[in-house]
C-alpha cells in the first residue's frame, strides 16, 4: 500500500458488563454492517475492552488465551472475509501469568502481527485497573503495507510522551481505543485534537458508548481526526461507524512545509529566578 489515501473505519459499540459472547456477537455485526455500508476499509478499529466492558472487577472472567480466544477467531474471519486489516480494540490477554488489556492487530489473511498492553493503566476515583492485570512495558507501531500505527488505549491519551515518541519512530496515524466516561468530555475532546495537531498526525479516537453497572455513562464520542485538528467524521452516543479516508500525501506535505518538530530543543531545563 503506498503511502496515498487510507480508508479508516472506527466502530463504536455498547458492551454489555462481563457477557462476552453477546459482545462478540454485538461486534460481529457492527463490522459486517458497516463494512458493507462503506464498501469495506483497508483499516478497521475497535474500542477498549469490548468484550468485557469497562468493569475490571470482570476483567478476569472474561480473560481468553490465545489458544481459546472467541473474540479472535471472529475478528479473524472478518478481517479475511473483508480483506481488511483489523486494530483490534482491546480484551483481556492472559498469556498463563499475566492478565493484559491488550491490543491485537490482525491482518488480511487473519494472522496476528502482534499485540499492544496498555502502558498506562487508570487506578482513580475507586477504578484500580491495576490490581486486575499488568502494565504493558513499550510503545507498539504497528507497520502494516506501510503504514505506520501509534497505538494506545484510552488513558494512554493523558501522556502525550508516548504519541511524541510514535510521531519520532515515523507513525502516520495515532490511534486511541477507549472507554471514556461521559463526565470528561472536555478533557477526550481536547486531548484527543491535541494528539493529532501537535504531532501533525491523523488520530483515530473511538470510544464506547452506553451504561456501565454503576449508572455511569460512556461518553459515545468517536471520531477520526486529521493533522490539523479537523473533525473527519464523528459519531455521538449511538452505536455505529466512523469513517474517513486519510490522505497521507497532503499529510507529508503539510509535515514539510510546518516543520515545527525541527524547533524542538534538546532539552528544556528549568530555571528559577
Amino acid at each position: 500500500m503506498e503511502k496515498k489515501k487510507v480508508r479508516l473505519l472506527a466502530i463504536q459499540m455498547e458492551s454489555v458488563i462481563g457477557d462476552l459472547e453477546l459482545n462478540i456477537g454485538t461486534v460481529k455485526n457492527l463490522l459486517v454492517a458497516n463494512l458493507e455500508k462503506y464498501d469495506g476499509a483497508d483499516f478497521v478499529f475497535l474500542p477498549e475492552v469490548w468484550t468485557v466492558g469497562w468493569c475490571p472487577q470482570e476483567f478476569h472472567n472474561c480473560a481468553e488465551t490465545l489458544r481459546d480466544s472467541k473474540s479472535l477467531e471472529m475478528l479473524k474471519m472478518i478481517a479475511i472475509k473483508y480483506n481488511t486489516n483489523i486494530i483490534g480494540g482491546s480484551f483481556i490477554r492472559f498469556d498463563g501469568n499475566n492478565y493484559y488489556n491488550s491490543c491485537p492487530v490482525i491482518l488480511k489473511d487473519g494472522s496476528i502481527l502482534g499485540f499492544y498492553d496498555k502502558n498506562h493503566l487508570f487506578s482513580y476515583y475507586g477504578c484500580d485497573e491495576g490490581q486486575f492485570i499488568a502494565r504493558g512495558t513499550s510503545p507498539v507501531i504497528a507497520e502494516i503495507e506501510g503504514i505506520k500505527l501509534g497505538l494506545t488505549i484510552c488513558y494512554d491519551i493523558r501522556f502525550p510522551e508516548i504519541y511524541r515518541a510514535y510521531r519520532n519512530a515515523g507513525a502516520d496515524i495515532l490511534v486511541n481505543m477507549a472507554a471514556w466516561g461521559k463526565t470528561k468530555k472536555i478533557p477526550w475532546d481536547s486531548m484527543t485534537t491535541s494528539r493529532a495537531v501537535e504531532n501533525q498526525s491523523y488520530m483515530v479516537a473511538l470510544t464506547q458508548t452506553g451504561m456501565l453497572l454503576d449508572g455511569t455513562e460512556n461518553l459515545g464520542h468517536s471520531m477520526i481526526i486529521d493533522y490539523q485538528g479537523n473533525i473527519m467524521d464523528e459519531i455521538e452516543d449511538i452505536e455505529g461507524g466512523v469513517y474517513a479516508e486519510a490522505d497521507l500525501v497532503k499529510m507529508y506535505e503539510f509535515r514539510e512545509k510546518c516543520t515545527i518538530l525541527n524547533d524542538i530543543k534538546d532539552e528544556y531545563k528549568v530555571e528559577k529566578i
